[in-house]
């Protein structure tokens, strides 16, 4: 009887294009949420935060999700700046490089808002955004290099 080898063939992670959502002005979440309700067939809802654990304190962002039922794609929106944080233990460090709130992409602190889709290229036509209080959404690739990127693995 002969053995037969299997091989995988593991590709190399891709990376994966996420929305910047800016907003035109300072809203809370949920009106922000209710407005593209009002105007989209699917509905977003508020699901468990991402937590991300730094050094001295943890991080939660709010999530939400809808299901677009005629193009059956899953779309997550995720906060860019933490809700709020836990602190778990005191820096005795000078110059600490933790703070108390944290974005989940530094170099762009004026994007309120991260979007996904469950397909690996982001099609965020399906959306239809309010006009007045959403710019046009803004491709961006993430890389598998990035922490941000094997966060939102985990997530998925």
């Amino acid at each position: 009887m002969k053995t037969q080898k299997i091989t995988l063939d593991i590709d190399e992670d891709e990376e994966i294009t996420l929305g910047l959502i800016r907003l035109v002005k300072k809203v809370p979440h949920h009106e922000l949420f209710f407005h593209l309700n009002v105007l989209n067939p699917f509905t977003f809802k508020r699901i468990a935060d991402l937590h991300f654990q730094g050094n001295y304190y943890d991080y939660y962002y709010p999530r939400y999700e809808a299901f677009h039922h005629d193009s059956q794609i899953c779309i997550h929106i995720i906060a860019n700046k933490s809700s709020h944080s836990l602190q778990k233990k005191t820096s005795v460090e000078l110059f600490q490089a933790e703070q108390d709130i944290n974005y989940l992409l530094d170099d762009f602190q004026d994007v309120e808002y991260l979007i996904q889709t469950s397909e690996p290229f982001g099609d965020f036509s399906v959306i239809l955004l309010p006009e007045n209080l959403m710019f046009q959404i803004q491709d961006f690739q993430l890389s598998p290099q990035e922490r941000l990127y094997q966060l939102i693995q985990y997530y998925e």
